[in-house]
C-alpha cells in the first residue's frame, strides 16, 4: 500500500478559518495602531504653531497678521496626513486647526486657540470626541 502525501480539504479549510479569524481581529486593531501614531503629526504642529502664536504676539501684541509664511507664527507645512488652517484671527483671538487629509485620517480635525484650549473637533465613528483635550485614542483618552 502506498502513503498518501499532501492535505486533504478539510485540513485546508481549518487553516484557511484560523486564518481568516486571526485577519478579523489583527487588521482592525492594526489601522487603530497606525491612526494613533499619525495622530502625532496634527497634535506636534498645533503644540508647535500655538508657542509661534504666542512668541507673534508678544512682538505685535495682536494675532492678526499671523499665520503668513513671511512671520514667525507660519503655518506649519501640510504633513502627509494633515493639513493646517488659522482662522478666528483677531486683535486678542485665534484657532488653529489640523485637519486629517484622504484615507484613514479625513475623519480626524484638531484645535487649539488663545487660551491654550485644545479640542478634538471630529473623529471617525467608534472613537469618543472632546472639546476639552486632543483624543488619540478610540476611548477617549487624551494627550
Amino acid at each position: 500500500m502506498r502513503a498518501h502525501k499532501g492535505f486533504t480539504l478539510i485540513e485546508v479549510m481549518i487553516v484557511v478559518a484560523i486564518v481568516a479569524i486571526l485577519a478579523a481581529i489583527a487588521l482592525p486593531s492594526y489601522t487603530n495602531y497606525i491612526r494613533r501614531g499619525r495622530i502625532v503629526e496634527a497634535v506636534s504642529g498645533l503644540s508647535g504653531m500655538s508657542v509661534r502664536m504666542e512668541q507673534f504676539f508678544q512682538d505685535q501684541r495682536t494675532y492678526a497678521g499671523a499665520c503668513v509664511d513671511d512671520s514667525v507664527a507660519a503655518l506649519p507645512a501640510a504633513t502627509p496626513h494633515f493639513k493646517f488652517k488659522c482662522s478666528n484671527l483677531a486683535a486678542t483671538t485665534f484657532t488653529v486647526t489640523a485637519t486629517g487629509k484622504e484615507g484613514p485620517m479625513e475623519d480626524f480635525a484638531y484645535t487649539i486657540n488663545q487660551i491654550n484650549v485644545r479640542a478634538t473637533t471630529a473623529v471617525p465613528s467608534g472613537w469618543t470626541k472632546s472639546t476639552s483635550c486632543w483624543v488619540i485614542k478610540a476611548d477617549g483618552s487624551c494627550s
